[in-house]
C-alpha cells in the first residue's frame, strides 16, 4: 500500500461511448480530470469555449478504431493533483502518440509533472510510438523584454520562460510549429458579409456552393471524404511527423455520429467545381448548447489546385451566415491557424476575428 502521501497515477476507467449522456455516467475519476481541465480554462481564459463538456468527455476518452485514448489521473492521498493523456493513432500515423500533461497549480514544481509525462511516455513507448507530439496554448502578449523560442517552421515564437514552455525543452520536446488562435465577436455586419461574398463570386464563376447540417447528403460523402485525406496533407505541419490519414465514407459517418452523440453540432459550407461536380473546398463550425455563445471553427481547406478563386472566402462568409440563423446564442467564433499559413490569417483578419493567444505544437522523437 502507497504511503498516505505518496504519488499514485492511476488510469481513469471510462464507460463504454454511446450510452446515455446523463451525468451519472462521469465517474468521480473523470469528473476530477474535468474539473481540473474547467479550473484551468477559467484561470488562464476565463471561459470554457476550449474545454471539453461532460458529455464530449465520455464519447472521446473511450477511443474507438481509430484512434486509442489513454487518460491518467494523479493524486496524493484523496487529493487530486494532475493528469496526464496518451492518444494512439491506429490506422495512419501509428508511429506517433499525442501526450498532455497537467498539474493543478499549487502542487506545480515538486516533480508531479516530470513523474507524469514520465508516465506518459512509457506508455507510448510500449506501444512501439517513436515520436510524440503535444501542445499547450498561452494568451496573447509576453512580458515586455521576455526571451522568446522560435519555432522550428520559421514563423512564430514562444516565451522562453512560460513554465510550460521550460517544462517542454527541459524534457527533450522541440518547437516545430506556433499557431495563432483568433476570436470574431458575432454577429458579423451582414454588409461586410455581402461585400466579401460579392467580391468572392466575382472570381468563382465556375463554383457553387453548398451546405449541410451534421450529416453529409450521401451523394457528397465520397468526395468530402477525399477533402478530409487533403486537409492531413495540405495544412502547414512544420517538422511534425503527421502524415497522410485515411479517410473513407466510413470514417466520415463514425465521425459525425461521434459528433451527434458528443452532443456536438455541426454546419458546414462546401464548393463544387461546375463542370465535374466535384467537392473541392469546404469549412465547418461546431457548437454545444453547453456552451452555447461560442462556436469552434474547425477545418477549412481548398484543394490546392482550385486556389486563387476566393473559395475559401465564400465558404467561410457562407456558414458565418447559415451559423447565425442557426445558432443566435453564439457571440464569438474561435480558431486556430498556423502562423505561417499567412493566407487563411488574411481570410480571418477581414472577416474580423482578432488574435486571441499561441499555441506550440511539440515534437520529441524516442531514441
Amino acid at each position: 500500500m502507497p504511503a498516505p502521501d505518496a504519488l499514485v497515477i492511476a488510469a481513469v476507467v471510462v464507460p463504454p461511448a454511446g450510452g446515455a449522456p446523463d451525468a451519472a455516467r462521469v465517474s468521480g475519476d473523470l469528473r476530477d480530470c474535468q474539473a481540473m481541465r474547467a479550473a484551468q480554462d477559467m484561470a488562464v481564459w476565463g471561459n470554457l469555449d476550449r474545454c471539453l463538456t461532460d458529455r464530449e468527455a465520455l464519447e472521446y476518452w473511450p477511443g474507438n478504431r481509430y484512434e486509442e485514448r489513454h487518460l491518467f489521473l494523479a493524486r496524493i492521498g484523496s487529493e487530486p493533483v494532475g493528469l496526464c493523456s496518451v492518444t494512439l493513432p491506429l490506422q495512419d500515423n501509428t508511429a506517433t502518440a499525442g501526450i498532455d500533461v497537467l498539474v493543478v497549480p499549487r502542487w506545480r514544481r515538486r516533480g508531479i509533472g516530470r513523474a507524469l509525462l514520465g508516465h506518459a511516455e512509457t506508455v507510448a513507448r510500449t506501444r512501439g510510438r517513436s515520436s510524440l507530439d503535444g501542445y499547450h496554448e498561452l494568451p496573447l502578449d509576453p512580458p515586455e523584454g521576455a526571451r522568446m523560442l522560435a519555432a522550428k517552421s520559421g514563423s512564430g515564437h514562444l516565451p522562453m520562460d512560460h513554465p510550460a514552455t521550460a517544462f517542454a525543452v527541459a524534457h527533450g520536446y522541440q518547437l516545430e510549429q506556433v499557431e495563432r488562435s483568433s476570436r470574431l465577436a458575432l454577429p458579423v455586419p451582414r454588409d461586410l458579409l455581402a461585400r466579401l461574398e460579392a467580391e468572392g463570386h466575382a472570381h468563382a464563376a465556375h463554383y457553387t456552393l453548398t451546405s449541410w447540417d451534421d450529416h453529409c447528403p450521401e451523394g457528397l460523402v465520397a468526395g468530402y471524404a477525399r477533402l478530409r485525406v487533403r486537409m492531413s496533407t495540405d495544412a502547414p505541419t512544420a517538422g511534425m511527423d503527421w502524415q497522410r490519414e485515411d479517410w473513407d465514407a466510413a470514417r466520415v459517418r463514425e465521425d459525425e455520429s461521434a459528433l451527434g452523440r458528443g452532443g456536438v453540432q455541426s454546419s458546414v459550407a462546401a464548393a463544387l467545381h461546375r463542370h465535374t461536380g466535384e467537392l473541392v473546398a469546404y469549412t465547418v463550425l461546431t457548437w454545444r448548447p453547453e456552451v452555447p455563445g461560442s462556436l469552434i471553427q474547425q477545418d477549412t481547406l481548398v484543394a490546392a489546385e482550385h486556389r486563387g478563386h476566393r473559395l475559401g472566402m465564400l465558404v467561410k462568409a457562407a456558414n458565418l451566415r447559415r451559423a447565425q440563423e442557426k445558432w443566435p446564442p453564439a457571440r464569438s467564433v474561435l480558431t486556430w491557424n498556423a502562423s505561417e499559413n499567412q493566407h487563411m490569417l488574411a481570410i480571418n483578419t477581414a472577416l474580423g476575428f482578432k488574435p486571441a493567444g499561441y499555441e506550440g505544437e511539440w515534437k520529441k522523437r524516442l531514441g
